[in-house]
């Protein structure tokens, strides 16, 4: 479904990725792991147009999409839910929804609502709350569910554990499992290594901008290396 092929993308003169290769396939849940500052971020965000790309190119469904804007590719279905969540804090929680559906047709919007309700009853119970008085596992799964209210194809899920007690962390990956289970794609970047390589079919680990290994998620939590590098063991 996705291909990176020798992507390359740079902040002034300072490389951020370096010739990366990675491809996601349909079906798959495929995470990226690594340390801050190795460049994961970046990634999803060239993935989804929103950075720069100085070399190499992007496919999804074989055609290049390198220079596609990002609306376009929110169009084809390619949907990131951002790093830090990034709800509109004083708009309602439904109106943040219907903000995530804004290409789809309206019909399709009442349709994604249901879909996001059924998933979260969190979020029925509050769709008339200011997004912004939500907790942070709650704006998690807002955040989520905006995304899925432009039925993506291929999800991109930017550290999506990031600063929630355990308890809602596994909540969060357990939702991310039921995501994959339905059918969605789902590319996933997260510094709780060990949470995302358990549930990942492949994974990538990406070191200051290169990506370093590659294999299965069980290969990379049984691997040596990783484990000392970013599981503590």
């Amino acid at each position: 479904m996705l291909e990176a092929k020798a992507l390359a993308s740079h902040y002034g003169r300072i490389p951020a990725l370096k010739g990366i290769d990675l491809a996601v396939r349909e079906g798959e849940l495929v995470a990226l792991v690594g340390a801050n500052g190795a460049g994961k971020t970046t990634l999803l965000r060239a993935l989804s147009g929103v950075q720069p790309v100085s070399a190499g190119c992007v496919l999804f469904d074989g055609e290049d999409i390198t220079r596609a804007s990002p609306h376009w590719r929110v169009r084809r279905g390619i949907v990131q839910v951002p790093e830090g969540r990034q709800v509109f804090g004083p708009l309602s929680v439904e109106d943040n929804l219907l903000l995530g559906g804004y290409t789809r047709k309206r019909a399709e919007g009442a349709r994604g609502l249901e879909r996001v309700y059924a998933m979260f009853p969190m979020l029925r119970d509050k769709r008339r709350e200011a997004a912004g008085t939500l907790s942070g596992g709650q704006q998690q799964m807002l955040a989520m569910g905006r995304a899925l209210m432009a039925q993506p194809r291929l999800l991109l899920l930017d550290e999506p554990s990031m600063g929630l007690a355990p308890r809602l962390v596994e909540e969060v990956f357990e939702t991310v499992h039921a995501l994959k289970s339905a059918g969605t794609t789902i590319f996933l970047v997260d510094q709780n290594a060990r949470a995302a390589l358990a549930i990942a079919d492949r994974a990538y680990v990406l070191e200051t901008g290169t990506i370093v290994h590659a294999g299965t998620g069980a290969e990379l939590l049984a691997s040596k290396q990783v484990q000392a590098a970013y599981l503590g063991l």
